[in-house]
């Protein structure tokens, strides 16, 4: 008899994977709150296009003294500086745009939808296998985030152009997500995730540029600390493990823990900006988690009598 098991993601919290998990979420979510410290000092598109900038040096540069192999092909190449453009550009940029009117939390709320769309473009698109479990599981977090996104606008007033470019954000890491997947490019993660942040600076360049001035920059401390953690936490560590869950588990299961986000965005909202939570945004965590589970609960070993 030979035992076929699954890739799970349900280990111990000492496993390596699982902590990185943990970690992706934690900075991805608190991403949401340094971004909105630093657009208060900074033009959005001037703060990513120094982010951008300085964390691909920053990769590429150590990749230079460790000596690490240049293992990429010129295709591989032209494939990050592609995603570049989807994961972070226009991702973050129309992001950044959108956290100017809205708040932190609801900008983590309506990216946290990255799950739904991606399952479905991957089920089309990649032949990615969308169980009656999974589709359960992305329901039951859709009807969780969007009862807390109703809830918030209920009571808020959230710009209804900052929640259009938010949107028009979540459509981009889609995009991101699916041609990450389907291109699949080869060599070292780490080298392609510094050439991705370089074409991300170079393209914003002009544009940040053009429509925005230096003479805008508040300079201030919280506007250090933001952009710091913005260019290690965010486009170093956070999107290094993105795209290591996305090759570890593929487009669906890896997005769904996006999930997690809106929750974990609004305690950081909460904690760093005062922003305010009620106890009925709560309840949604609940349908959340389960659809998490459902998500991502590795399916049952296959047995065969041999």
């Amino acid at each position: 008899m030979s035992l076929t098991p699954a890739v799970s993601l349900a280990s111990p919290l000492l496993n390596p994977r699982a902590l990185q998990i943990v970690l992706f979420c934690a900075l991805w979510s608190f991403a949401f709150v340094a971004g909105k410290v630093g657009v208060s000092d900074c033009p959005p598109l001037i703060l990513l296009t120094a982010r951008f900038s300085l964390a691909g040096i920053l990769i590429l540069g150590i990749s230079a003294l460790r000596r690490e192999s240049w293992t990429l092909r010129p295709r591989d190449v032209a494939i990050c500086a592609l995603l570049g453009l989807a994961n972070n550009a226009l991702y973050l940029g129309l992001g950044y745009v959108g956290l100017q009117t809205v708040s932190a939390g609801i900008g983590g709320l309506i990216v946290s939808a990255n799950p739904v769309f991606t399952a479905v473009a991957a089920a089309l698109l990649l032949h990615e296998a969308l169980t009656w479990r999974k589709v359960a599981g992305l329901v039951l977090g859709v009807a969780g985030v969007a009862f807390i996104v109703w809830h918030r606008v209920a009571i808020g007033a959230e710009a209804w152009t900052g929640l259009g470019f938010t949107l028009a954000s979540l459509a981009s890491i889609v995009a991101g997500t699916i041609l990450f997947k389907r291109l699949a490019p080869h060599g070292s993660l780490w080298i392609g995730n510094g050439i991705q942040n370089l074409a991300a600076g170079l393209a914003l360049t002009p544009l940040a540029f053009s429509l925005s001035s230096v003479n805008d920059i508040v300079p201030s401390w919280r506007l250090a600390g933001a952009f710091a953690f913005l260019v290690l936490g965010g486009s170093i560590i956070a999107y290094w493990l993105w795209f290591r869950l996305l090759t570890l588990y593929g487009a669906t299961a890896a997005s769904a823990w996006h999930f997690v986000m809106p929750p974990l965005a609004m305690l950081f909202a909460w904690l760093v900006l005062g922003e305010s939570i009620d106890g009925r945004d709560l309840l949604g965590v609940i349908p959340v988690a389960i659809g998490i589970y459902l998500v991502t609960r590795p399916a049952r070993p296959v047995v065969s009598a041999g």
